[in-house]
């Protein structure tokens, strides 16, 4: 998924293709749109184990570390919510764990986003990124990844 060398680049493309709309309308179909070209999840870790809570969809959460990058893996069952899992991916997908420490959570007051979902989509996102960046520090203080 990895389409930008780094993290910044990633928040600037999105930013200039939102910028692309003229209304928040155009956005959220553009950020449903992304969530369509997530990788399948994998039906064996559609359980308890991997699901995300904090989100007032279903989400399924999943990673792995290759080469000292971050694989990320996530569904929800919310077409708008799966939108957003893909636009955090293309932010912290197949980043190094100093990368993801090194990206503020603030590019989403950058994409106006927290500002145009409910109370309960800004906190679930907020709690993704929160798990994301958990990965990271936890992989950065192990020195393993």
């Amino acid at each position: 998924m990895l389409e930008t060398r780094t993290p910044d680049e990633a928040i600037q493309t999105l930013a200039d293709e939102f910028a692309f709309f003229d209304d928040w309308t155009d956005r959220y179909q553009y950020i449903i749109d992304m969530g369509k070209q997530l990788p399948e999840f994998p039906a064996d870790k559609l359980n308890e184990d991997h699901k995300f809570h904090g989100c007032q969809s279903q989400v399924w959460f999943d990673y792995a570390w290759r080469d000292g990058r971050i694989h990320l893996h996530g569904l929800s069952d919310a077409a708008i919510v799966k939108g957003l899992i893909a636009l955090l991916f293309r932010v912290y997908d197949q980043r190094t764990p100093e990368e993801i420490l090194d990206t503020s959570p603030d590019f989403l007051d950058q994409l106006d986003l927290k500002a145009h979902l409910s109370a309960n989509r800004a906190t679930g996102l907020m709690g993704m990124i929160q798990k994301i960046r958990a990965l990271a520090e936890n992989a950065s203080t192990r020195g393993s990844n």
